[in-house]
């Protein structure tokens, strides 16, 4: 990392770097190249949330999304209109109450854009159809969060009778399955993706679409022959910015686009320093270490309080006070959402500072 540019910046501060961005766009590209193309992804933009990121999503050809907040939902569609591109958004978390009702406003002040919510309940996916959304049926695949059984096809049934005409599809994520190689990933998840195969031919048509997989699981849920003879789309995100969880399972070609710019402010021990970007500002939630430095291998994270966060030197000189370090996230969805601006760059070259529009809730 060139620091020149950035050595007058606040810290701690979120990076994003476009270049990686559109190199980790093209990867995807390619992974799906020769799997459907294009059209089997629907990415979450849960992880992505700043505008100019979500414009190079849609310069790259992409119209299906999914989101989860409201703001989510408002920053993305207002993006749209100002393209005049025409999107398919859906909001994939059964609102209700007052989030619900600025769902419906969202649709009624973008006209020109589609806009679905998942349900797992039959008065609320009547409800949605009333509202004029589209309604997509939320299956639980074993992870025990939200949505109706697999095995429970009458409860399924009900929920798509009372959706209707505005019935859209099914939605499923096996967000639980990280075994940590390919063969045992697809092992664990060709049951699953059997069984969402049999219930899409059994209960609905081939104009309804399946959506599945985030990163961890979407290139055995493309290679599997029984989604792929169905309108079948998986929903990763991450492989926007990529993380170190990720790349631990094995996928190749990605690399980290967002990380968090931070400073050192102290050297208390002889083998340690502590950096100024605690838990506000990276995921403290996942395993230690919870973020990399990028270029110091011997430098190992420890447990973050809010704004410190200690490196073990293991190796190689003490870093000098005031010295900047990249942290690369092993998650990095919490760790943008964290972050109200980010500095944009291309290369090591700094462009601005943007917003990060779409981070938390509130709309």
């Amino acid at each position: 990392m060139d620091a020149t540019a950035l050595q007058n910046l606040p810290t701690p501060l979120l990076l994003v770097r476009l270049d990686r961005v559109r190199a980790n766009l093209a990867r995807m590209e390619e992974l799906l190249a020769v799997r459907g193309g294009l059209a089997r992804w629907r990415p979450h933009v849960k992880t992505a949330k700043v505008p100019e990121v979500l414009e190079l999503l849609l310069a790259h050809g992409l119209r299906r999304f999914k989101c989860a907040t409201t703001r989510e939902a408002r920053v993305l569609l207002e993006l749209a209109d100002r393209r005049g591109d025409s999107i398919d958004l859906l909001v994939a978390f059964a609102h209700r109450g007052a989030n619900l009702a600025r769902i419906v406003e969202l649709a009624r002040q973008h006209p020109g854009q589609k806009l679905s919510m998942l349900s797992g309940d039959a008065a609320h996916a009547r409800d949605l159809r009333e509202y004029g959304l589209g309604v997509f049926i939320d299956l639980d695949p074993g992870m025990g969060r939200s949505g109706i059984a697999l095995d429970d096809r009458a409860r399924i049934r009900e929920v798509a009778l009372a959706a209707g005409s505005a019935l859209r599809g099914w939605h499923a994520y096996e967000g639980h399955m990280r075994a940590t190689t390919v063969a045992e990933r697809r092992t664990a998840c060709a049951p699953l993706f059997d069984a969402l195969t049999d219930l899409a031919l059994y209960l609905g048509s081939r104009e309804h679409e399946t959506i599945t997989s985030g990163t961890p699981t979407f290139v055995e849920a493309l290679e599997h022959r029984g989604l792929a003879a169905l309108q079948h789309s998986i929903s990763p995100g991450i492989v926007v910015y990529w993380d170190h969880n990720s790349a631990a399972l094995g996928l190749q070609g990605f690399r980290c686009a967002a990380s968090v710019l931070a400073r050192v402010i102290s050297r208390p021990r002889t083998d340690r320093v502590t950096v100024d970007a605690g838990s506000k500002s990276v995921d403290a939630s996942v395993a230690d270490p919870c973020v990399l430095v990028a270029g110091h291998p011997g430098l190992v994270a420890t447990r973050p309080s809010e704004e410190h966060l200690p490196l073990e030197v293991r190796s190689g000189p003490l870093p000098e006070l005031g010295a900047l370090l990249e942290l690369e996230p092993r998650h990095v969805c919490p760790m943008v959402n964290l972050a109200e601006r980010c500095a944009l760059l291309e290369g090591d070259e700094l462009l601005r500072i943007a917003s990060v529009s779409a981070r938390a809730h509130g709309d």
